[in-house]
This record gives C-alpha cells, sequence and structure tokens, in this order.
C-alpha cells in the first residue's frame, strides 16, 4: 500500500505544481505592487480635484474633463487587477490542491491520478486568465499615461498663446 512512498513518482510530480506556486506569487506581488500604484494616483487626482474646487487652478472646465476621466479609467484598472487578484489566488489553491491530491492518490489510489492532472490544468487556465486581465490592464494604463501627455500638451499650448 505504500511502497509508492519510495519512489521518485511523489516528489517528481508535486515539484511542477510548487513551482508554479512560486510562479504566481511573484505575479501576486507585482499585481499588488500595481494595485498601490492605482491607489497612489487616485489620492494625487483626488488632491487635484480639492485644489479645483477650492478655485486654486487655471483651466478649471478642462482639468475638471481630464480628472473625470483620468479618474475612471482608475477606476476600471483597480477593477481588473483586483479581479486578476482573485484568478491568482485561485490557481494558487488549484496548484497546492493538485500537489497534495497528488501526494495521496499516488498513496492511496493510483488510478485516480487523472484528479490531480485536472486540478492543475484548472489552475493553469486561472493563471492564463489572471495574466490576461492583468494585460488588458496594462492598456488602461497606456491610456492614462497617454491622456496625461495630452493634458500636459495642451498646458503647454495655452502658456504659449498668452
Amino acid at each position: 500500500m505504500f511502497d509508492s512512498f519510495t519512489s521518485s513518482e511523489i516528489l517528481s510530480g508535486m515539484i511542477t505544481p510548487a513551482v508554479l506556486v512560486s510562479a504566481c506569487a511573484s505575479l501576486i506581488f507585482s499585481t499588488a505592487n500595481r494595485l498601490g500604484r492605482i491607489f497612489d494616483r487616485v489620492n494625487l487626482l483626488k488632491s487635484e480635484v480639492e485644489l479645483l474646487l477650492d478655485g486654486k487652478r487655471n483651466y478649471q472646465k478642462e482639468r475638471l474633463v481630464y480628472l473625470r476621466h483620468q479618474l475612471s479609467v482608475q477606476k476600471k484598472r483597480a477593477v481588473l487587477i483586483q479581479r486578476s487578484m482573485a484568478f491568482l489566488y485561485l490557481a494558487t489553491s488549484l496548484f497546492i490542491i493538485s500537489s497534495l491530491t497528488l501526494a495521496f492518490t499516488l498513496a492511496f489510489a493510483k488510478n485516480q491520478t487523472w484528479f490531480a492532472t485536472i486540478v492543475a490544468i484548472l489552475g493553469g487556465v486561472c493563471l492564463f486568465v489572471a495574466s490576461a486581465l492583468l494585460f488588458y490592464e496594462s492598456r488602461y494604463n497606456l491610456t492614462f499615461i497617454n491622456r496625461q501627455i495630452e493634458f500636459v500638451e495642451f498646458l503647454e499650448r495655452e502658456l504659449q498663446e498668452k
């Protein structure tokens, strides 16, 4: 019954999900940093709105349009980041479950190892979805940057016209 514990099957089968857990952890860390940057940007935009409301900025109408758009982009980015984090945590959980399931099935029910494979594949699908969401979010970041550049160019043109 326990002869499979002496073979290297269990160890080698459990290593692949462990490597994928490490990959997920790296993505979770970098994604959490991206979420923190969104938080920082939203705070800066909020400060700009407060200055506008106090009448301490020129071009109030243009700035308000710009800030509304930028806040909208940051809101979409935050939602995408949160969804990708959820998929990354789910993928991590599935890879851990896959690794443990493989160990138990090799020890007690060798003919059921397909279950661990299916769980690992589901983890891979979640990792793919998270990566796709992060790719899509990066497009919104580009939108944010381009809009910022356009607004700076607007301010430069207005300054030159004076």
